[in-house]
């Protein structure tokens, strides 16, 4: 059909030229009966010798064909400039940078404006404190390629604020194909002496064999005591149940007994020790075939699996702004993670009509870390020689098991000669209808998360000279953590195209539902003495302060309690439902005009959730009416999106000049919308939810102009601007005066205005020593403003720049590949401009995060063609995540340089 034949004037050399630049090695053969011109049109024949060809000239084709601005990204790119994971691959689009190694910034606004699907389905997010999700759990072994959409179509969910992230997974292989790799790396700042402690047998599987679950005798207690394990409740119970006691002193010791008793039963094999570290370990590995059973009958199958693991130890420094030298923070951490991954497609294709393919993926990613931090502050300063440290143990494990069956059917000639009769001979040839059926779940299991309180005695710079375990119930926490997240999404659309004999027209619509619920419930004991007979006890070690003899001793009084109030747990559901109708219509290979709308109507409810409330009077979800009508929402409303193409050779064989205009809307994370408290991974400073807020509205305008040269040189210019009605941000309130919060609020407004720039260039023009060079890279420009608004807390600035918008974000890529093939290298760079990190209250400063340059390095050697070796170095400039505040450093951290050496065995 004239659609797909629209780029025809360059094409087939065009992305041959590409692969060529692009690709190690890729030389091309062309035999063409004319070559005089750019109007070339017929090739007779083409070879192509290229590891990266393929992909290459589909994926340049797929960006020419998209009726919006799309970035695409191959997985053999994302391998050659060696990233490991989705997260940090996508620092390689233009306008996207990364927070926290895991979250995506697409064209300046925060990690909520930008969506994630899976091969097109939605996917829950296993991180705690976020509806997003951490694209770090991704390794980009799964990947087939990435697609960045920036400009909204109807056909996607309306929750589009900067753009969506499509990962889409390897499918089916054409021939049998398989893989092993090997691996290992280390990182600077990880000497080989790591802190740890006696954890559980299943550690290097990244999951707990049962050493750290909450134990059964405590689950006991907690439903026998309706959730109160102080002394006077547990008396109160035992007293109710027919117990008697000569006075009320023995009524209390008998108590007390048991509170002791209930407290043996928590894992205080807490002893923080130094171990020796091993360096990383990589293995991953894959295998697939097809088979053809039929002259039009295929069938196939991949299969893949990763497993990782790796110590990291870090330091990090914080100062108060105010006080930066007598008021220091420092922590640290050992880290080790398990990352661990399985995938499995099956497909069957009947005459390029019908295909049906199935996708199963599980991946699993552990954090286990110890840590130990030093701190003072207003009550304590460095000059006081007197301090406080916390002990911490944190063992994170996520979990994401997704199940996605897809199907693609069209009714040609092989598929109507299967129906007897000629019974659908009526429908059309090219009438293709799509659906798709997904479930996934996320679940995040923390359990026997370890805090201890400690205090010090310091020198006069602040060093720890003495500690000892802090009197009061306080001293200690172990918190028990769930979170269970599943998304079921499934939904169907039918395309119909037209020709004439100088247009073509293509109509769609379709139908999607999404189904999600939450559930999070935190339990949480604290365990510490009033006093204890000899206080010198406590200067002991973690293990022998928290034993069983310390705690049983009558002359120590050690207590066990149930910390925290009720609002620490959460259920929540969503329920949306959508339809979308779309015309996107050809004249002449010239213009091409998309247009549709989106109909939505969303439903959310969150509550909050005491799983140990027992009464009328104590329940476990509120009954007020009028609560639990405010906990409800309902939005229903239509999105609307333009594209307009102009496709030609201004200054280039091929051009194109794209405009694109919508209205989408971001909707809160479930958490942000009851009263319940987290904490922020980041700064650990406690956040507000706020049942209030709600959605945001977005007016969205994009231009891009793309120039793609004969030679493989392409340049693309964009220009876009955001207008944002009440923008969900987060602002500081008022908090103790050892600790600092925030919480969530709808702004009044905010705007985002940007110039994104990004191009390929061969660098043969140099000389014929630079042949084998090439740079490739972007830069975007930006700038925004958020009005605060009323419902802000005293803001410093009421006009002031969005949370994590920076100015300028710059990717830069120089290529190189030797001659005979052997050889290539990669150098790439990336820095994005100061971004507010947090917005001050009360005139006091606002804080942002410093611009990080990072500078990595890849070479591949391939001494025969299935064996690749490859050396990856990172952060060659050794750079610091710093985050300043009133020209002081309060926050700062070295990741250090990674180092990493790998062997893959391809066929």
């Amino acid at each position: 059909m004239i659609k797909q034949q629209k780029f025809q004037r360059a094409p087939l050399v065009l992305a041959i030229a590409t692969a060529s630049v692009i690709a190690p090695n890729a030389f091309a053969q062309v035999k063409m009966d004319s070559v005089a011109g750019p109007q070339a049109q017929q090739i007779e024949e083409v070879m192509v010798q290229g590891r990266l060809k393929d992909s290459a000239e589909t994926l340049v084709m797929e960006r020419l064909d998209e009726e919006v601005v799309t970035d695409i990204l191959g997985s053999e790119m994302i391998g050659r400039v060696g990233d490991s994971t989705v997260a940090a691959a996508l620092r390689r689009v233009s306008g996207l940078s990364l927070v926290n190694d895991k979250f995506v910034y697409v064209r300046g606004l925060g990690e909520r404006y930008s969506s994630t699907t899976l091969n097109g389905a939605n996917v829950p997010s296993p991180d705690l404190t976020r509806n997003v999700i951490p694209l770090d759990i991704f390794p980009t072994s799964v990947v087939d390629s990435l697609a960045v959409q920036k400009t909204y179509s109807a056909d996607q969910a309306a929750t589009f604020g900067g753009g969506n992230v499509d990962i889409r997974t390897k499918s089916i292989p054409e021939s049998l194909t398989y893989f092993i790799e090997l691996g290992s790396g280390a990182n600077s700042e990880t000497d080989g002496d790591v802190l740890s402690y006696a954890g559980g047998g299943d550690d290097s599987f990244g999951t707990d064999d049962g050493t750290r679950a909450l134990p059964v005798e405590l689950q006991a207690a907690l439903q026998r005591f309706k959730g109160r394990l102080g002394v006077q409740d547990i008396r109160k119970v035992l007293e109710a149940e027919g117990n008697t006691y000569g006075s009320p002193s023995e009524a209390i010791a008998a108590a007390q007994q048991l509170n002791r008793e209930l407290a043996l039963n928590l894992n205080r094999n807490v002893d923080i020790v130094e171990d020796s570290s091993n360096p990383d370990m990589d293995i991953k590995g894959a295998i697939g075939n097809s088979f053809v059973l039929s002259d039009d009958l295929e069938v196939g199958f991949l299969a893949g699996a990763s497993y990782k693991n790796k110590w990291r130890e870090q330091e990090t420094f914080e100062r108060a702004y105010g006080f930066p030298e007598e008021r220091p923070d420092t922590e640290n951490t050992s880290t080790y993670s398990v990352d661990l991954s399985g995938n499995l497609n099956l497909g069957i294709r009947y005459a390029d009509e019908q295909e049906v393919t199935f996708t199963s993926l599980y991946l699993r990613n552990t954090d286990d870390e110890t840590s130990i931090r030093d701190y003072f502050n207003e009550n304590r300063e460095v000059s006081d020689g007197r301090g406080f440290r916390e002990y911490a143990i944190k063992y994170e494990e996520r979990n994401l098991r997704l199940n996605q069956v897809k199907g693609s059917h069209q009714m040609g000639p092989a598929s109507k000669a299967l129906v007897p009769g000629g019974l659908l001979n009526w429908t059309p040839d090219d009438l293709k209808v799509d659906w798709f059926y997904s479930d996934a779940t996320a679940e995040t299991d923390i359990p026997n998360q370890v805090s201890i309180n400690a205090d010090t005695v310091t020198d006069a710079n602040g060093g720890t000279v003495s500690s000892a375990v802090s009197i009061g119930v306080n001293s200690s926490g172990f918190r028990f953590t769930e979170l269970e997240d599943q998304v079921i999404n499934y939904g169907w659309s039918a395309t119909l195209p037209l020709e004439f004999s100088s247009s073509s027209l293509e109509l769609s619509g379709g139908y999607a539902r999404t189904e999600k619920g939450r559930s999070y419930k935190q339990t949480e004991f604290r365990l510490g003495a009033l006093n204890v007979n000899d206080p010198a006890s406590l200067s002991g070690s973690l293990g022998d302060v928290f034993g069983d003899s310390q705690i049983t001793n009558p002359d120590n009084d050690y207590v066990l309690d149930r910390a925290g109030v009720n609002n620490q747990s959460y259920i929540a559901a969503t329920l949306t439902d959508a339809a979308f109708g779309k015309v996107d219509w050809t004249l002449s290979e010239t213009w091409r005009l998309s247009a549709g709308a989106r109909w939505e109507e969303y439903n959310q409810v969150a509550l909050d959730w005491n799983p140990y409330g027992y009464s009328i009077d104590d329940p476990q979800i509120p009954m007020d009416p009028e609560e639990l009508a405010e906990a409800t929402y309902v939005d229903d409303a239509v999105y609307p999106s333009l594209s307009l193409t102009y496709m030609g050779s201004l200054w280039a064989e091929t051009f194109q000049l794209r405009f694109g205009a919508s209205k989408t809307a971001v909707r809160p994370d479930l958490r942000e919308i009851t009263d319940a408290i987290y904490i922020d991974p980041v700064t650990d400073w406690p956040i507000q939810g706020n049942p209030n807020v709600r959605p945001s509205e977005l007016t969205n305008f994009d231009i891009r102009g793309e120039w793609f040269f004969g030679n493989g040189d392409n340049l693309t210019i964009s220009a876009y601007y955001k207008d944002i009605e009440n923008p969900i941000e987060f602002f500081e309130i008022a908090a103790s005066d050892t600790n600092q919060a925030r919480e969530i609020i709808n702004a009044e407004s905010g705007e985002i205005t940007g110039v994104e720039i990004e191009g390929l260039k061969t660098l043969g023009f140099m000389g014929g020593f630079m042949d084998g060079f090439f740079l490739q890279g972007n830069l975007t420009l930006q700038e925004t403003e958020l009005v605060a608004g009323p419902d802000a807390d005293e803001p410093t600035n009421p006009v002031r720049e969005m949370t994590g918008a920076s100015e300028y974000v710059v990717n830069m890529v120089l290529g190189f590949d030797s001659p005979d093939g052997a050889h290539s290298a990669t150098l790439g760079y990336n820095v994005f401009g100061d971004r507010l990190f947090l917005a001050g209250r009360n005139l006091a400063p606002d804080a942002y995060e410093q611009p990080f340059h990072s500078l990595d390095l890849t070479y591949s050697w391939y001494p025969t063609a299935e064996i690749t070796v490859k050396a990856k170095m990172q952060n060659l400039l050794d750079e610091a995540i710093e985050i300043e505040r009133a020209n002081v450093i309060v926050f700062e951290e070295k990741p250090g340089q990674s180092f990493s050496l790998s062997a893959q065995y391809q066929f």
